[in-house]
């Protein structure tokens, strides 16, 4: 059950670590408790991965109907952890991940749960995910419970972490009408595992103006698939996109990406909904998956921290509702002088 592409353990090393593609496991940095963790891969899933993913051989194959077959699997993965049997994995899954789900923070009880999906897609308890902010608009929030990478524009995110030779704006947003309106925009990845809590928020107050669903392949959004060079995660997989309208912002895309063993994106708001952020979206079933935020160019000044890290290929751990950036606009406003208080000295 638990040879999952990211399923991983934490560490307490802080140094000595490796990073990057080429690594048998993923160096991250804990913004909570500011220091680096390693995210522990086994190693035949990783070999397993790099000749598939980082290989020209292996992505033929993955054309000649293996796609097929990992839509095949996830499938079939689905409907067994939708299945009563499937709730006995629940305290083995919650054992090899003793150290990274708290349960205290869990909305129901672990008996509530009568299959490994209801438990995958768990809620927590009101409060347990404190929001940054509130009531300032201006301020956007992390999506979700995630190793989190963000790029002042998307070329940069090519240059650190993409590797995708067909990667583009207008393809991760399925040449939507708006797409345009993102060129070189900020960009924004939430990674999620399977450990993690699974419902996604969102990160600005607004309108949801559309919802298209863009059908795909599942590869794994896992750092060793992401930053090869022979695939195209972000473009090719199953996705659901999502226009945001803010007052603050502009347009925010929110991009939901389906992976390995997770077929399933469920969205708890719809079109014509006004939210607020932090409110729930929706969550992803059974696996790890991806959302990414893409926001017009010069509309928000992401934190530093986080664009440092990034910066050096390295995913920050954050949970919802911590702080990601501020409103351009918004603090533009607020450095111009208010004339009514001006004195005129002659």
């Amino acid at each position: 059950m638990f040879k999952l592409t990211e399923w991983a353990h934490v560490s307490s090393y802080d140094a000595g670590l490796n990073s990057g593609s080429s690594a048998s496991h993923i160096v991250v940095f804990d913004r909570r408790k500011k220091r680096l963790v390693e995210e522990i891969i086994d190693g035949k899933i990783v070999l397993s991965m790099r000749a598939i993913y980082q290989s020209k051989v292996g992505l033929g194959i993955m054309d000649k109907g293996a796609k097929e077959l990992l839509q095949s699997i996830s499938e079939k993965q689905g409907r067994k952890m939708n299945s009563v049997e499937s709730a006995k994995d629940i305290p083995p899954f919650l054992k090899f991940f003793k150290d990274q789900i708290n349960m205290a923070e869990v909305k129901y009880p672990l008996d509530h749960f009568k299959t490994f999906n209801e438990f995958f897609i768990r809620e927590l308890k009101p409060g347990a995910r404190p929001i940054a902010c509130v009531g300032r608009d201006d301020v956007a929030v992390c999506a979700a419970d995630c190793r989190l990478m963000a790029f002042r524009t998307a070329e940069e995110s090519l240059r650190f972490w993409i590797k995708g030779k067909k990667f583009s704006i207008r393809g991760l947003l399925g040449n939507i009408p708006c797409s345009d309106t993102f060129i070189d925009g900020t960009l924004v990845i939430f990674r999620l595992a399977p450990q993690d809590y699974h419902r996604f928020h969102f990160p600005v107050s607004g309108k949801i103006e559309q919802i298209v669903d863009i059908p795909g392949c599942l590869y794994t959004v896992n750092p060793i698939a992401v930053n090869s060079k022979y695939c195209n995660v972000f473009t090719e997989n199953k996705r659901a996109v999502c226009i945001i309208s803010t007052e603050d912002f502009g347009k925010v895309a929110f991009v939901a990406i389906g992976a390995t063993m997770v077929g399933s994106i469920t969205f708890t708001k719809k079109k014509g909904d006004y939210v607020q952020k932090g409110d729930e979206f929706g969550y992803f079933s059974f696996g790890g998956s991806t959302v990414i935020c893409v926001f017009e160019k010069d509309s928000i000044a992401l934190d530093e921290d986080l664009l440092a890290y990034s910066a050096r290929s390295i995913e920050t751990l954050v949970s919802v509702g911590m702080q990601l950036g501020v409103s351009v606009k918004k603090r533009a406003e607020l450095s111009l002088p208010d004339v009514d208080r001006c004195i005129l000295i002659s």
